[in-house]
């Protein structure tokens, strides 16, 4: 294991502290290199149980966590993380694509997936939409979220859109809550369900389908085409980022599902 530096708190001026988990050392020198370059605070491990010893000792706001590692797979580690670190950001790199290993990442409770080979540019977009979610919920907890003309008041737990009240049922609230919080990311079904409704729950897509399609009526200029609230198909669902960076393709293409039932 080869910790770079010590990570610190971003109140301290970086930009954000990230953990490399990869069992090749040479896409850690190269993201260790490029991340500091750019800011990053970073520190390597070169497999799961030697990440597991620096998320014990530290906490930081990402973990890039490889797929495919000796020892203990990427998916034992990445819940091994999310129980140590559950507010990081864990973004799970992978030469595997399959529809089926990334629901199996995301519910493992990785935040987005990455397929190898990727670009830099793009990595560090989506390193940095994690950076902002994470400082966001450790500084300002109750603070109102505002993305595009969406304004949602946990406090008050009240929303408006371009100004106007949005009367929202408890459950269709604290399903945008959850969305809006994770913005940028892919949400699994189960993840959703679990979370909003509580362990119970986990397949009951069809139940989950109809509070966002009402929940699409009240939010969006037009439900069939929505620019805020997306469908990853056979996935979950993802709040999209205000702005993305022109010309940026994202790196989890969000789809939205032209089914009716979505």
């Amino acid at each position: 294991m080869e910790q770079n530096a010590s990570p610190s708190s971003s109140s301290e001026g970086l930009k954000g502290t990230i953990l490399i988990v990869d069992d090749d050392a040479s896409v850690r020198r190269a993201l260790h290199s490029t991340l500091r370059t750019l800011g990053f605070n970073t520190s390597e491990a070169s497999g799961g149980p030697e990440a597991l010893v620096l998320a014990r000792a530290s906490r930081y706001d990402v973990v890039l966590l490889d797929m495919n590692m000796p020892d203990m797979d990427g998916l034992e580690a990445c819940r091994s993380l999310r129980r140590l670190l559950p507010r990081s950001a864990i973004l799970m790199l992978t030469v595997r694509d399959s529809e089926e290993d990334k629901v199996n990442a995301l519910e493992a409770g990785a935040d987005d997936y990455v397929t190898k080979p990727f670009h830099i540019r793009e990595l560090t977009a989506r390193i940095r939409a994690a950076v902002r979610r994470v400082q966001s919920l450790e500084d300002q907890r109750n603070a109102p979220i505002r993305i595009g003309d969406i304004e949602l008041d946990p406090a008050r737990r009240d929303v408006h859109k371009a100004g106007n009240l949005v009367h929202l049922t408890p459950k269709e609230f604290d399903l945008l809550h959850y969305l809006m919080t994770h913005v940028g990311f892919p949400v699994t079904h189960g993840r959703l369900l679990h979370a909003v409704w509580g362990p119970e729950y986990g397949n009951e897509v069809e139940y989950l389908r109809t509070f966002v399609r009402e929940l699409r009526k009240k939010i969006e200029d037009d439900p069939s085409a929505p620019k805020y609230l997306l469908t990853d198909v056979r996935v979950g669902y993802r709040f999209r980022e205000n702005y993305p960076a022109p010309g940026l393709r994202m790196l989890d293409r969000s789809r939205v599902d032209s089914d009716s039932r979505s």
